[in-house]
């Protein structure tokens, strides 16, 4: 089992996202220790990039202020081999092929092995052209993980049978960030990934509540939570750990009730 499966094997994983080095890495390191410690089953680490485009103004808000503090691919790498010396759960980055091209492929994901990353999303990377990456990950036993969208249709079952690590779904169309209500009929799609894989389905996008994260981990087998975080980190900046650490735990409790 890999580890990211393993982060779904006590009950309904909650899985935070936060943008590295906003404000500052220091600060991202509290965070993350924070949400460890308070019952987060996986984190989503963002490699800032100067044209996020699957993210809405809060995230956009946060990559803006992580480039202004000189946050770098290499400084988030020496980060997370910091954080490896106590935080134990899995850990995967969000960001996108750019990043990783630009880093060098082979060289990214070498990094990621040597660092204790466990997998990697890049929400601009179509399915059809996955091979660009699948082969390196693989070598460095990196899940490169997909996304399904509710646009995917017919797609979903190509996607589901070629999934590592868990499968991220996609609750809304458009950009991330806070929604009053989730409307797209999740239980169809997480219905028809099942029937083609075993592989865990988390829904992020639009989750904000400890409501709407237990009604969506009550259809799937976890919920993603990413502009709520990053409010909390803009309201609270350098003091936003044990803030951050209280909402983590008041999510995670609502989706095991």
């Amino acid at each position: 089992m890999s580890n990211i499966r393993a982060a779904f094997s006590n009950g309904k994983a909650f899985i935070p996202f936060i943008t590295c080095g906003d404000p500052d890495l220091e600060t991202t390191a509290k965070v993350v220790r924070a949400a460890a410690a308070n019952g987060a089953d996986l984190i989503e680490l963002g490699i800032p990039f100067s044209d996020p485009t699957a993210e809405g103004p809060v995230i956009q808000g946060a990559n803006i202020r992580a480039l202004a503090a000189n946050t770098t691919t290499d400084k988030v790498f020496e980060l997370v081999r910091d954080l490896r010396t106590d935080v134990n759960i899995p850990m995967v980055f969000m960001t996108y092929a750019n990043v990783v091209f630009s880093y060098g492929a082979e060289r990214f994901m070498k990094a990621c092995k040597e660092t204790g990353i466990d997998g990697i999303i890049l929400p601009d990377l179509p399915f059809e052209e996955k091979d660009e990456f699948s082969d390196v990950c693989k070598e460095y036993g990196i899940d490169l993980i997909s996304l399904i969208a509710p646009t995917s249709h017919e797609r979903i079952a190509m996607i589901a049978k070629d999934a590592d690590g868990f499968i991220y779904i996609v609750s809304s169309l458009g950009v991330t960030g806070t929604r009053s209500e989730i409307t797209t009929d999740i239980s169809a799609i997480v219905e028809t990934v099942r029937k083609y894989t075993d592989t865990p389905c988390a829904i992020g996008f639009g989750i904000s509540t400890p409501e709407q994260a237990a009604a969506m981990a009550g259809k799937s087998d976890g919920a993603i939570v990413g502009s709520a975080i990053i409010k909390i980190l803009e309201k609270y900046g350098r003091e936003a750990a044990p803030y951050v650490g209280a909402y983590v735990k008041s999510m995670k409790d609502a989706i095991m009730k």
